[in-house]
């Protein structure tokens, strides 16, 4: 893994989109060349550009740099579904740029050399890649639940293709039930690791007081080249989550993470404007066939307000399109949506599907209210309940709720308690690693959530 703008990358994923894009370039440059042999003097860079850039972000956006696993039918067809997107995004482009248009015969022959091409890395990268590049092996320093819950992670883990299991170190206090001073050996730690061909080490203690922690034999395996790592970075790396069950308050007070500076602000306030008004401008067309639906199945009225938390607990208003009965709610009490909702209406049904009943939040983020991207806001009562119950759920409203969210893109859509557990952890890794670069990245996959209708309720 690397991390770029505080966000953790797989290097193999990294690796394999910029070989796609590379070759997805080339294939625009072979278009041009079988289709007007000898009859250009300087080749097509730019439209090459635009092409392999628009691909790969329509690929991005249908999940194909999320996962490896999955069968090679459904990556064909996700392969497809982008490519038809990228055509439309292509389109818009060249008629706003008419001197970077590719002719039909070019387009046809590009076509013909990206998807094969794509197609064959797909079918060789990860067996490549599972020869030439060395898997990093993890040591679990530890016992207890812990430990389980690492080990069971590693053997379960999607990215096991690049992280192994290496095996367990227990740990023990450096002295006995009798208050006797254990006799340790210090270079043990050291030995375990290099038999094992051990990369990092993992310390799933969740007590480290009384000399638990043998410091001596970790800053020696450190010394000499192992990684080591506490549960919550290990946790926060691998699964894009701050997990509540090992956080500790002077773990978020004396870590990297958690800034919210002035530039940081000026940045995300100029990105949301930017893409709020863009995008409401564009989606105005859809706007206004969603309201005439909605008033030909259930009448009037179109837009449903209600009170939701804010940044710094602060109430506001969000406005969406209704998509539920005008009784809903009508003895007064505030319920989440369940699978099959009886209250959601048909038009609302297919409303929500597609997310079209959010557009009417850019309005709050053009206003101020809300952000393009944050943790998603939340009713009072769910508020209060959930505050009650989760450790440190306050932290997420110390930034702007958003539109979208690191949430919304990773886990499907949450009804109760423990699904806002789970959000939670999701929230709190945005909430501490936030950045433009982040931002851009949750949008594009929120593309796939819209597409394929992801935890929609």
């Amino acid at each position: 893994m690397i991390k770029v703008f505080n966000h953790y990358l797989s290097i193999r994923l990294l690796l394999l989109t910029l070989l796609e894009a590379a070759v997805l370039f080339q294939s625009v440059i072979f278009g041009f060349q079988i289709r007007f042999p000898g009859e250009f003097s300087s080749l097509p860079n730019i439209e090459a550009g635009i092409f392999a850039l628009v691909m790969v972000l329509c690929m991005s956006a249908l999940g194909l740099y999320q996962t490896h696993g999955e069968s090679f039918r459904t990556t064909v067809h996700r392969l497809f579904i982008a490519y038809g997107l990228a055509l439309m995004l292509i389109s818009v482009v060249f008629y706003l740029v008419p001197d970077a248009y590719i002719g039909r015969g070019v387009m046809a022959w590009s076509s013909l050399f990206a998807l094969g091409s794509v197609l064959l890395i797909r079918v060789l990268f990860f067996r490549v890649t599972d020869i030439g590049l060395p898997k990093r092996r993890v040591l679990v320093l530890g016992n207890g639940t812990e430990a389980e819950g690492v080990i069971r992670f590693l053997h379960q883990s999607p990215g096991s293709r690049s992280i192994q299991y290496a095996g367990l170190y227990p740990v023990m206090p450096e002295r006995d039930a009798q208050g006797n001073e254990r006799v340790l050996d210090h270079d043990q730690l050291r030995r375990t690791a290099k038999e094992l061909k051990v990369s990092e080490i993992v310390i799933a203690v969740r007590e480290r007081r009384g000399g638990v922690l043998p410091l001596r034999q970790l800053l020696d395996a450190k010394l000499h080249g192992v990684k080591v790592m506490d549960l919550q970075s290990f946790y926060e790396r691998e699964e894009g989550v701050l997990r509540i069950d090992s956080m500790r308050a002077s773990w978020m007070i004396f870590g990297n993470g958690f800034d919210q500076g002035m530039s940081r602000d000026v940045v995300k306030r100029l990105f949301d404007l930017v893409a709020s008004v863009a995008l409401l401008l564009l989606a105005l067309p859809i706007l206004l066939v969603a309201m005439v639906a909605i008033v030909l199945e259930s009448g009037f009225p179109i837009f449903y307000r209600q009170q939701r938390v804010g940044q710094g607990g602060e109430p506001f208003d969000i406005i969406k399109l209704r998509s539920m009965r005008q009784d809903a709610e009508a003895d007064g009490k505030a319920r989440w949506a369940t699978a099959n909702d009886s209250r959601i209406t048909r038009v609302g049904g297919f409303l929500r599907k597609t997310r079209i009943d959010e557009l009417p939040q850019l309005w709050s983020v053009v206003r101020g209210d809300m952000s393009f991207v944050g943790p998603r806001p939340e009713r009072q009562v769910f508020v209060e309940q959930l505050t009650e119950k989760i450790p440190f759920y306050d932290v997420r409203h110390s930034v702007k709720p958003g539109v979208t969210g690191w949430a919304q893109v990773r886990y499907p859509y949450g009804a109760t308690i423990e699904d806002g557990l789970h959000k939670l952890q999701y929230d709190l890794y945005y909430v501490k690693n936030h950045s433009l670069f982040l931002d851009l990245m949750i949008m594009v996959e929120t593309v796939q959530v819209v597409l394929l209708g992801k935890g929609a309720r």
